[in-house]
């Protein structure tokens, strides 16, 4: 086992807690550990971790939204490590941005060969710094799903968070129209540049952002967008 991988553990069982962390201790691993989906995630921007071993019964909220805000800005290998047995939970699980899924209870020599074939396969661009993008006075921290201009936090709708995110995600490409609405209203409107043009220019407005002289989001004349970098 590569001894300089660091795993998280985000379990609420005390116990199957104590449990993983001497058996991966003992196989060379560095241990972090939480009770909580929240603070799991948060770590997951701290911490940078090499793969993350994951309960879906968390006391504040659920794994399944835990994958999916970790996946809105990383691709560090997930774990699910769960009771829940149906194969619709699985698969759930696994769409939502999971790379594997072990029930409880579970073989920890199975569970250990499996943590080796992802932590041999992993790229070493997933466990990347912490997810912030800053350019001038603009901060956006993908983590915890909060935006700052000029040290106030801004509030921004639903769509347009995820328009931001998207480009954050892709700071220095261009973003076609039709990769943007496929990606916030979905397949159905990958026609619908209008919806976009507004959606944007709401963004725009928000964040301060001339388009006859951006600092943040430039126009591809006929293309698209693109946040620019840093």
């Amino acid at each position: 086992m590569n001894q300089a991988a660091d795993v998280l553990i985000i379990e609420d069982d005390a116990q199957i807690r104590k449990f993983l962390r001497i058996s991966l201790e003992a196989n060379g691993l560095t241990v972090h550990e939480t009770r909580l989906g929240e603070a799991g995630v948060a770590l997951v921007a701290e911490l940078a971790p090499d793969i993350i071993i994951l309960d879906l019964g968390l006391p504040d909220i659920d794994g399944m939204e835990a994958i999916r805000r970790v996946r809105e800005w990383s691709q560090t290998p997930i774990v699910v490590l769960s009771v829940r047995a149906d194969p619709q939970e699985k698969v759930a699980a696994l769409d939502a941005g999971a790379n594997d899924y072990v029930t409880k209870p579970f073989n920890i020599t199975e569970l250990m060969a499996r943590l080796r074939v992802m932590l041999r396969t992993r790229s070493e661009s997933d466990s990347a710094g912490a997810p912030i993008y800053k350019n001038g006075s603009l901060e956006v921290d993908l983590s915890k799903r909060q935006v700052w201009n000029d040290g106030v936090e801004l509030r921004l709708s639903r769509k347009e968070y995820d328009l931001l995110r998207f480009l954050v995600t892709h700071v220095g490409e261009v973003l076609t129209h039709e990769q943007i609405l496929r990606e916030i209203w979905g397949p159905t409107h990958a026609e619908d540049i209008h919806y976009l043009r507004v959606l944007v220019g709401s963004l725009r407005q928000k964040l301060g952002d001339d388009p006859t002289r951006p600092h943040y989001i430039s126009t591809a004349q006929g293309i698209g967008y693109r946040l620019m970098e840093p």
